[in-house]
């Protein structure tokens, strides 16, 4: 079973996707964390906090920001959270490499739940690598979409199933 839930910030996107995973996961499912501290943003590290303490008795965390596949193993159940910060941390790569990492996690016979950022509906960013990043998002949800067995749009904590 692969999914898919998608929403704005602060939608309940992590939340629907959590309770997914918990409802279908063959063993205690684990959370792939893709954030990166690198830039040591206080705002962010409480976000992450706020997480943590939501999900440490029922998932085990793997820290991921970067590479993902390499995570997975066959028989186990995930929510990676979130995509659009693994898209973040790889701006850099070319995105055929990214499909190709996800065709991988794809490949693997486990549970995956996706949680990713709806960046589609603002203006289109001044900037090049802000306008890469909204680009590569659109790109590598539609992919994810296209590939999931289910799809989620969550708007103010309210799942919407897609597909």
């Amino acid at each position: 079973m692969k999914a898919l839930y998608f929403g704005g910030q602060k939608s309940g996107k992590s939340n629907a996707a959590t309770a997914k995973v918990l409802s279908i996961g063959r063993n205690k499912p684990f959370y792939v964390a893709t954030y990166d501290d690198s830039f040591h943003d206080e705002a962010m590290q409480d976000r992450v906090s706020k997480h943590q303490q939501v999900r440490q008795s029922q998932l085990t965390t793997i820290e991921a920001p970067v590479e993902l596949a390499s995570q997975l193993r066959a028989g186990e159940s995930y929510i990676v959270d979130c995509v659009s910060m693994w898209i973040f941390n790889n701006l850099s790569r070319d995105e055929s490499e990214l499909i190709d990492e996800l065709t991988q996690i794809f490949d693997i016979d486990c549970d995956v739940v996706f949680v990713l950022n709806d960046v589609s509906s603002g203006i289109i960013p001044i900037d090049s690598e802000s306008r890469r990043f909204v680009d590569l998002s659109g790109i590598i949800g539609q992919f994810i979409a296209n590939h999931c067995d289910e799809v989620y749009r969550v708007s103010f904590g309210i799942e919407e199933r897609l597909k």
